[in-house]
């Protein structure tokens, strides 16, 4: 790739402004998922009797439903990370990209 290309890039400050807004949004999905996972390995290594409640007559337990919601909430995250990328940082890697393509 061009030397002067790649500092083009780099010195935009729409450049600068992707990558804050993508890595500050991606780290709280990150950390927001990783609690929700260490949580539920916590639950289940400290306190199994809490997951071991059944619910009704059946054999289903609380366990089955929260690890249920888990996986659920971890493709509402990956979507509302998709949605935004395809959205507002798709916007700003277009307008780098505009502003640079005579060097292209």
């Amino acid at each position: 790739m061009n030397n002067e290309l790649v500092q083009r890039i780099k010195s935009n400050p729409k450049y600068q402004e992707l990558v804050s807004k993508r890595n500050a949004f991606s780290l709280k999905l990150s950390i927001f998922v990783l609690a929700m996972f260490y949580s539920f390995v916590l639950v289940i290594a400290f306190n199994k009797e809490l997951l071991a409640i059944k619910l009704g007559e059946g054999v289903m337990t609380v366990a089955f439903p929260v690890g249920a919601g888990i996986i659920l909430i971890s493709f509402l995250t990956t979507l509302i990370y998709v949605r935004r990328a395809n959205g507002e940082f798709e916007e700003l890697t277009n307008s780098i990209k505009d502003d640079v393509k005579d060097l292209l």
